[in-house]
């Protein structure tokens, strides 16, 4: 299996290199060069299967023999070992062919535990097979941080900087990240918002001059495509559960980098038979407003109740784009030129080849806080701020009410207690949602991070100065 970038001006990897080195050298983020496809009678074949086998049937092919298929099972194994549910994914049915995947029972309360514990255990894997240390540098709009401290900090080839808007964040998902005391953990606070963590972050990555000698970056945000990777799995494992692939299924998926959607598509063009892939946004609706109105220009980012998505700057889009343009790499980097200068706009046929399989809707602060309450009351089921955009955007968009529509919960909503008490000081009743018994202390640990301002080389020194 090689990987090729999007922007067609980086060599080939293959899929070692391919998760160590992240982001490519031309800017461009690493695809598979053809994509494994199954057939509905081999997908027949999986149902029943536990979580981890399955993601083992999904994930071998992209690895193409380079891990031992039993090495293989392990790390599958030990990444899916501290999950809180003995499904890994379990399904909750909130009304008539209406579901949500709970993607939250994970050691750090989010989806993106699926791919971060596994990348984790893949980085300790090869790391130690070639006896190398590098520096894992990544940015977080709030979950993805955490779950990475979690999946990286019992590595000792690896030293971890994660970035986080500083005060833009819940205090769990702060917390989350903070509490963690590692020698080879670190937490920066940076004073701007999430783009700006992620723009530091790639722009690092492009000079990566100010690291010593023999170290490099490895990346942990949804640019790895490892993480997509591990994703595409969970998307096998509702349909399946709900009868594909004899019938087809539809996924409503809330969403700010588009990493998590994208899997979704991959999952469908590699035989997977999904109807329809709903993109789920708050106000900040730049993927909306492009789908919709075919409107792809930056606009101030705002911040909501729903923040692991208050991003403008949707990285895993070039991977969509990447194959709608025909995997034309002149192409892709001219859209993201025009993309740095604002903005741009699709061609008229290229949004409609989107069109044909996704669709969006954007939804504020207010309605998310309804859709909250409206689902308790109906279900007695408590939402996350996100997971309820993604409730809404599948009742408000769903093309078919025949086929199962899963909507994909991506966090607890013991990680966004304002939300709740937001809705309860506008007179709604919503029971106060409960942290796992391994997290009670979370408020009283000792935390440790650092307050930097959103400036490149305050940033690279901090990195340099704290390698071990």
């Amino acid at each position: 299996m090689r990987f090729v970038s999007t922007r067609g001006q980086a060599p080939e990897l293959n899929f070692e290199q391919a998760v160590l080195a992240g982001l490519a050298q031309d800017g461009g983020l690493y695809v598979p060069k053809q994509l494994p496809s199954f057939s509905a009678q081999e997908i027949q074949s999986w149902v029943g299967l536990d979580y981890s086998e399955l993601a083992f049937k999904v994930i071998a092919p992209f690895v193409d023999g380079e891990i031992p298929d039993s090495d293989l099972r392990t790390i599958i194994d030990k990444s899916y070992a501290d999950f809180g549910h003995a499904a890994i994914a379990p399904l909750q049915q909130l009304g008539h062919n209406e579901w949500v995947l709970e993607l939250f029972q994970g050691p750090t309360l989010a989806f993106k535990d699926f791919a971060l514990q596994f990348l984790g255990h893949l980085f300790d894997y090869f790391l130690k097979k070639r006896n190398q240390r590098v520096v894992v540098m990544g940015a977080t709009s709030g979950d993805t941080g955490s779950a990475a401290i979690e999946g990286c900090k019992r590595c000792d080839n690896i030293d971890i900087f994660i970035l986080h808007p500083h005060q833009r964040v819940s205090e769990v998902q702060r917390r989350q990240m903070t509490t963690v005391i590692a020698d080879n953990v670190f937490n920066i606070a940076l004073e701007g918002n999430f783009d700006d963590c992620q723009n530091l972050v790639k722009q690092s990555f492009r000079d990566q001059s100010f690291l010593p000698d023999g170290r490099s970056l490895v990346a942990v945000n949804s640019i790895n495509w490892a993480r997509i990777m591990a994703q595409i799995v969970y998307y096998f494992y509702a349909a399946l559960s709900l009868g594909a692939p004899s019938r087809a299924v539809s996924f409503s998926v809330p969403t700010g980098n588009f990493g998590d959607v994208f899997a979704g598509y991959l999952a469908k063009n590699m035989g997977l038979p999904i109807e329809q892939l709903i993109v789920a946004t708050n106000q900040n609706d730049i993927l909306h407003r492009c789908l919709s109105n075919n409107d792809h220009s930056k606009r101030d980012l705002h911040q909501s109740l729903s923040p692991s998505m208050d991003i403008m700057v949707s990285s895993n889009f070039e991977r969509l784009l990447f194959d709608m343009h025909g995997r034309d790499g002149a192409a892709i980097r001219a859209l993201m030129h025009d993309f740095q200068s604002g903005g741009f706009e699709l061609n008229e046929d290229v949004l409609a080849n989107i069109g044909n399989l996704f669709s969006s809707y954007s939804l504020d602060d207010q309605g998310t806080l309804a859709t909250m309450v409206r689902v308790y009351q109906e279900a007695g089921y408590l939402l996350d701020p996100h997971t309820a955009i993604g409730v809404e955007a599948a009742r408000k968009v769903r093309r078919n009410q025949t086929t199962p529509m899963v909507c994909l919960a991506t966090a607890h909503p013991a990680k966004f207690p304002d939300s709740i008490a937001k809705a309860q000081a506008q007179g709604y009743a919503l029971s106060e949602p409960q942290l796992p018994d391994r997290m009670r202390d979370l408020f009283t640990r000792d935390e440790a991070f650092s307050v930097i301002e959103n400036e490149l080389a305050s940033v690279q020194s901090f990195v340099a100065q704290n390698i071990r």
